[in-house]
């Protein structure tokens, strides 16, 4: 007969409900310690692989990623992004000019930068010009170059941006911002390959490949005369939208975690997680500055949060923490929260949806991290679970 004064005790799993452990007699022979430090080995191996798992599951709570990234690209992709990916890879083999269009911060240069990479040009230069970011009457001499001597302050020979591309990508961005005396040069580079650097009696030939971004409508700016729609219809070639944030929610959770973990990594944060209603406020933000906006808001709270820690909502900039769920403006709820008070004079759309949003988050913080216990008490699919979140914006 074991003595109970002499047992010990490793245990295996602890949560709030229950507790699993292993209770064993130990021998003081060196056998048998040795057999038992294995054992306790196998079991940390087993815990590791659990708070694991419990991780990734919650990492999975908001959104279920089943895209993963393609294939040599260092951006997140995702969603409706991952698919203008697939249309930059298909165009890239060719030699035709494409216009992304988008608002400031969608990640223009980061498709331009795909095509390049996946075009037949990829160990040539890329080279990125912000039209907006260089001074109209410095922009001609920027792109084409000059002879020393040619305007007053140039006192040695430039090759110009677009020589610097040369068997290349040149990345024009903000190209709305072309003024209109400039636009008819940029125009006969495009039909013809050449350029006349400034000084310069003679034309150059150059084989540069132009993908041009912009946050205007260019369309517009046609109709308005402040474009030329010859240079207009041979920009838009080939034309890929990337539509805003606030329109690609489905993103945010996996730009989120990989904005997060480079911040953590770059100030030295270890592992730093975002909390569940953290993400919440972050997917229902509308983001007038897109993926900029989110990744700033994300470095800011990793600088100012402690190594291994968790981002609550009150590490969010007020205008992100007070983005909240339409449904939960003037809802009546009960003092236990798990009773919902609607009127029955109220419209009958908004208020299923105000139902069915509460009951879902009912379920999630009754199941946290357990995608498929929340869905299963709710009586649907994960995949049906995974919709209505879309669709409601939870």
């Amino acid at each position: 007969m074991h003595e109970p004064s002499r047992s010990k005790v490793i245990w295996v799993d602890s949560t709030e409900s229950r507790s699993a452990g292993v209770r064993y007699w130990p021998k003081p022979d060196s056998e048998s310690i040795a057999t038992l430090g294995v054992f306790e080995l196998f079991l940390e191996a087993l815990r590791t692989l659990r708070q694991a798992h419990a991780e990734r599951e919650e990492r999975m709570t908001l959104w279920p990623v089943d895209d993963p990234p393609i294939d040599g690209t260092h951006a997140v992709v995702n969603g409706e992004f991952r698919q203008l990916l697939e249309q930059a890879h298909r165009v890239a083999p060719t030699n035709v000019t494409v216009l992304i269009a988008g608002e400031s911060g969608t990640g223009k240069e980061i498709l331009a930068r795909a095509i390049h990479q996946y075009s037949r040009r990829a160990d040539k230069p890329f080279v990125p010009l912000n039209c907006a970011a260089v001074p109209r009457d410095l922009l001609e001499s920027q792109l084409f170059g000059y002879r020393r001597g040619a305007f007053t302050g140039a006192e040695r020979d430039s090759q110009g941006i677009i020589r610097s591309a040369s068997e290349g990508t040149l990345f024009l961005d903000e190209i709305g911002e072309l003024s209109l005396d400039l636009q008819p040069k940029l125009l006969r580079f495009l039909e013809s390959g050449e350029i006349a650097p400034l000084g310069e009696t003679s034309s150059t030939l150059v084989d540069v490949r132009i993908v041009a971004a912009t946050n205007a409508k260019l369309d517009q700016l046609v109709q308005e005369r402040r474009f030329r729609d010859d240079l207009f219809y041979r920009l838009n070639a080939i034309r890929l939208v990337i539509p805003p944030l606030r329109q690609r929610r489905d993103e945010i959770p996996e730009l989120v975690r990989h904005f997060t973990t480079e911040a953590a990594r770059e100030f030295g944060k270890r592992h730093v997680t975002v909390a569940e209603e953290t993400m919440e406020h972050l997917l229902l933000y509308k983001w007038p500055g897109n993926i900029r906006q989110l990744q700033n808001e994300l470095r800011a709270m990793v600088a100012l949060a402690e190594p291994d820690s968790v981002l609550k909502p009150s590490a969010l900039s007020p205008d992100v923490r007070r983005a909240v769920p339409r449904g939960m403006r003037g809802v009546s709820r009960s003092l236990t929260g798990a009773e919902l008070t609607v009127q029955l004079t109220d419209k009958l759309a908004p208020t299923v949806a105000r139902i069915e949003r509460e009951m879902i988050q009912a379920a999630l913080r009754a199941h946290p991290g357990r995608m498929d216990a929340a869905a299963k008490s709710l009586g649907i699919s994960r995949k049906g679970l995974y919709l209505k979140r879309q669709r409601l914006g939870i």
